[in-house]
């Protein structure tokens, strides 16, 4: 069993419609003005003035930085940022998908820290205290509220930076099912995905721990049992609730035991081809689980042992060809594509990708090891 060092630091506030307490919990972490950051999908569904709402409810000055893209860039934490200095709050909340936690963490580093995005590029750079986080998840996948890493893109390379530090760290995630119903059907197929492979990559990362486990497990069952009925039946709550609740452990898993070789062939695929991240991850990770199957083949079959029988889900036997094969058809099953020629990707860049994917950190948590000739075979699998 490898050692571990293991804190929880976010309080985790779950139910329908428990938006409304977020001016109460606000004013717990010592919130007189809260700078909200979300985005112009989530203002316009309404979630955002709910928020908001119960903030000034509860006697918070507010202000709404609603300048987040998809992928939350250099350029939006700087926007955001200047926008904070003029505000001065002392409480900030994350509301919506991933990119506005990342993008409220990213303001978090630069308003309590000073300096550029890409001084904080790693792991425990921050130079002072930080200001307390609520993150409010409006999807079900990144699991960022429950990480102390936010993930910003160069605004002119468009490379990926990973920022962590425990300062970081969410003090509060507060989890409404009812903020998720709304989504597209797309973005909860993209965002699921996503979750689903937070859940397997961490099961099987180098740092795996006895914690790690425990999460990334939880997550897995919880994600397999509701992926497809929340795509089938988008109102149903419960399902709702568990896909949020499991992308929310998938999320602490990561936070013990990092993630894999699916990452990094994921993120150059964005950089380079705008693909979306869990259009990006459903492409890659049937391959990278046969390759670490491979060398570890009982750790997929542990996996596989918890969801056997359900849901179409592969019997033990089948081992990692047939997990790999049954995460195929699920992301298919979503509309989702299935192979990189059907995502614009060029043919004769797979040297490039596979040389970028080399150069992610996630890659080096991978339980068996990938060499540059090793990612390209994976993106030729995958082509």
């Amino acid at each position: 069993m490898h050692p571990f060092d293991y804190q929880l630091t976010t309080r985790l506030v779950f139910g329908p419609n428990r938006i409304e307490q977020l001016g109460e919990l606000a004013k717990e972490q010592g919130a007189g003005r809260v700078l909200v950051v979300s985005d112009p999908g989530i203002v316009k569904a309404g979630h955002t003035e709910r928020g908001v709402a119960a903030l000034k409810a509860a006697g918070c000055e507010v202000l709404v930085d609603e300048n987040v893209g998809e992928n939350p860039t250099t350029a939006h934490v700087e926007v955001g940022t200047e926008r904070a200095r003029d505000f001065r709050p002392d409480v900030l909340v994350g509301l919506g998908g991933g990119s506005s936690m990342d993008c409220a963490k990213g303001i978090n580093f630069l308003y309590s820290c000073g300096g550029r995005m890409h001084d904080y590029w790693g792991v425990g750079k921050a130079t002072k205290p930080m200001l307390p986080m609520i993150a409010v998840p409006t999807t079900a996948g990144t699991g960022s509220e429950a990480q102390s890493f936010a993930l910003i893109s160069d605004a002119e390379t468009h490379v990926k930076m990973a920022c962590g530090d425990k300062k970081a760290a969410c003090k509060v995630a507060l989890l409404d099912p009812t903020l998720t119903v709304t989504q597209p059907q797309r973005v909860t197929a993209l965002t699921g995905i996503d979750a689903l492979a937070h859940a397997l990559e961490t099961y099987v990362t180098t740092k795996r721990n006895f914690m790690s486990i425990l999460y990334s497990r939880e997550a897995w069952r919880l994600l397999e049992k509701n992926f497809a009925r929340v795509l089938e039946h988008p109102t149903d709550l419960a399902a709702r609730s568990g896909m949020q609740l499991g992308a929310f452990l998938a999320g602490t898993a990561i936070e013990n035991s990092m993630l894999g070789a699916t990452h990094a062939l994921a993120n150059p695929l964005t950089a380079h081809f705008e693909v979306p991240h869990g259009q990006a991850i459903a492409l890659m990770l049937p391959h990278v689980i046969r390759y670490n199957g491979e060398r570890h083949r009982d750790w997929y079959c542990e996996l596989l042992a918890y969801v056997a029988g359900t849901n179409g889900a592969p019997s033990v036997a089948s081992g990692p060809d047939g997990l790999a094969e049954f995460l195929r058809k699920t992301a298919e099953a979503a509309g989702l594509e299935t192979k990189l020629s059907a995502c614009g990707v060029n043919e004769n860049s797979l040297p490039t990708l596979a040389a970028d994917a080399a150069k992610q950190w996630t890659g080096t948590f991978n339980p068996r090891p990938v060499t540059v000739p090793d990612l390209l075979a994976l993106y030729q699998a995958a082509y």
